[in-house]
């Protein structure tokens, strides 16, 4: 879901989802991450709003299940795969299962930003704030040709091809030329990826119905073996294990998608 503020703004075209977390009540909020070629940027106002931190967090190979604690409010911006290197001035791959300060990536400019942040009132303010420190960046940025056609191939994959060697054939060139490119620009490569989307397809089947044989071959998976081992590998879990914690995960927490300015100044 995307904010009525993002769709206005100039970095939208740049931007996949904007999504809004408010804590009332003191308690952990589980923040779990599926493997994924995207980079978020996400910005936390801790301690009632008193301080608060800007940081990267980078293409994920294995899933990171984790516990915020201490967090009042907070807002994360998840980019279209390939557009992060112009928009933050690094390589993907150099943030890939990472999490980055943006002071570590910006220096001052870094602490700046998590300063003016941190006195907006609302995610309008918010993402109008992050629009005014990105998009010259963006501007001023020369794009290699390698990145347009790793965002050519992440429309492939994300359509119908699943084989890395026909979504080079596809784009005219080697398969090693588009693992490169992908790597720099997606921050893994492109079997990596569509990995990723065969278990977010999975997922998505399964939200409806969960015969895993039928989403096994449905979403791209040999049998319905290939599919758990697949999830072992990059969730650390069974299908139906992941399932049954994100459903306990939800049950536990507020609407993560809850407009700001609800939130406390």
């Amino acid at each position: 879901m995307m904010d009525t503020a993002a769709v206005r703004s100039p970095l939208s075209r740049f931007v996949e989802d904007v999504r809004a977390l408010v804590a009332t009540d003191g308690r952990a909020q589980p923040v779990d991450r599926l493997p994924d070629g995207r980079t978020t940027l996400v910005f936390r106002a801790l301690e009632d709003g008193r301080t608060g931190d800007v940081c990267v967090s980078g293409p994920r190979t294995r899933a990171l299940f984790k516990n915020a604690t201490g967090v009042t409010w907070a807002v994360m911006i998840q980019f279209k795969p390939g557009w992060s290197t112009p928009l933050l001035g690094v390589a993907a791959n150099a943030l890939t299962d990472r999490i980055v300060s943006m002071e570590e990536l910006w220096g001052r400019s870094g602490e700046d930003l998590r300063v003016e942040l941190l006195a907006a009132r609302g995610l309008p303010e918010v993402f109008d704030r992050l629009t005014r420190a990105l998009v010259p960046r963006m501007q001023q940025a020369e794009e290699p040709a390698s990145a347009r056609l790793a965002r050519r191939a992440v429309r492939l994959f994300e359509g119908e091809e699943v084989r890395v060697e026909s979504v080079a054939e596809r784009l005219g060139v080697t398969a090693r030329h588009l693992r490169r490119a992908f790597t720099e620009s997606i921050g893994i490569g492109p079997k990596e990826f569509a990995r990723t989307v065969r278990l977010r397809r999975a997922l998505g089947m399964a939200t409806s119905a969960r015969d895993w044989g039928r989403i096994a071959v449905d979403a791209g998976y040999y049998d319905q073996a290939h599919l758990i081992t697949d999830f072992r590998e990059l969730v650390g879990l069974t299908p139906g294990a992941f399932l049954k914690r994100a459903d306990e995960a939800r049950a536990a927490r507020h609407d993560p998608l809850e407009r700001l300015e609800s939130a406390p100044p």
